[in-house]
C-alpha cells in the first residue's frame, strides 16, 4: 500500500483552479521531485497535501502515515537567522504537534533529538546558536527539525535556495542518505533540474494545462538530457 494516494485533486482559491485533477502515488522509498515555472502550483499543491487549504474535488488519502506525522521544511522558515535560540531547541520545535497536551519534552523526545542529530552528523551543533551557523549548517538545522516529525515521509518546499553550489551539493547528499540508507520517502519541490540535481527517482513536472508523473530517466529522456 502506498503511503500517501492522490486521486483526482483540484485545488484553487476562491473558486480559482491552480491544481487541476491530478493524481499519484507515494510510495515507500519514493523521492518525488515536483518541478515547474512559477504560478503552476508546485506550493499550492504541497499546501493541499498538507491539509492547509481544503481541496476543491478530489481526494487525498494518507494511508500508512497520519497527517501530523509527515515532516515538512518550507521554503521560506519562521526561524529568523538571527533568533537566539540553539540547534537543540530550535530542532526539539519539530515534536510540538506531536506532543498534544504535554508541556514538557521527556526522555522519547530528546532520544529522538540525538537521533535525528546523529543522522545528519551535525551532533558537534547541538549546543551552537542557529545565528552563528552557515547557511549550509541551518539549512540541516531546519531539516533535523522538520525529520523530528517523522519516520516515513519528508516534504520539502525549495531547500537549496540560497545555498552555494558546494553547500547545494552536501545538502542533496544528505537527502539521497535519508531516502535510501533510512527509508524515508521525500517530496521535494525544486528549480534545480540539471543533470546532477536530480536526484530523486520520480519527477512531478507540473504546467500550465497539465501535468507528467513519470520516472526521473523517462523524465530525462523526454526532454532531451544528455546523458
Amino acid at each position: 500500500m502506498s503511503l500517501l494516494e492522490i486521486k483526482n485533486l483540484v485545488l484553487g482559491y476562491e473558486k480559482q483552479i491552480v491544481i487541476n485533477n491530478i493524481s499519484f502515488e507515494v510510495n515507500n522509498n519514493d523521492f518525488i521531485l515536483i518541478v515547474g515555472s512559477n504560478g503552476v502550483g508546485k506550493s499550492t499543491l504541497v499546501k493541499g497535501i498538507l491539509g492547509l487549504i481544503k481541496p476543491l474535488s478530489g481526494e487525498i488519502n494518507y494511508n500508512e502515515i497520519k497527517k501530523k506525522f509527515v515532516g515538512y521544511m518550507p521554503q521560506e522558515t519562521k526561524v529568523d537567522s538571527n533568533f537566539p535560540a540553539s540547534v537543540k531547541e530550535i530542532v526539539l520545535s519539530g515534536l510540538l504537534n506531536n506532543m498534544g497536551f504535554r508541556p514538557f519534552y521527556n526522555k522519547e523526545d530528546k532520544k529522538r533529538l540525538d537521533e535525528v542529530l546523529s543522522i545528519l552528523h551535525i551532533e558537534n551543533l547541538k549546543n551552537k546558536s542557529f545565528s552563528e551557523l552557515s547557511g549550509g549548517q541551518r539549512q540541516k538545522v531546519l531539516l533535523a527539525r522538520s525529520l523530528c516529525a517523522t519516520k516515513k515521509l519528508l516534504i520539502l518546499d525549495e531547500p537549496s535556495n540560497n545555498l552555494d553550489q558546494k553547500s547545494k551539493a552536501e545538502f542533496y547528499t544528505t537527502l539521497k542518505h535519508l531516502n535510501e540508507g533510512h527509508n524515508i520517502a521525500i517530496i521535494m519541490i525544486t528549480h534545480d533540474i540539471d543533470n546532477d540535481s536530480l536526484i530523486g527517482n520520480k519527477v512531478l513536472a507540473l504546467k500550465t494545462d497539465g501535468y507528467t508523473f513519470t520516472s526521473t530517466d523517462e523524465y530525462m529522456e523526454m526532454n532531451n538530457y544528455d546523458a
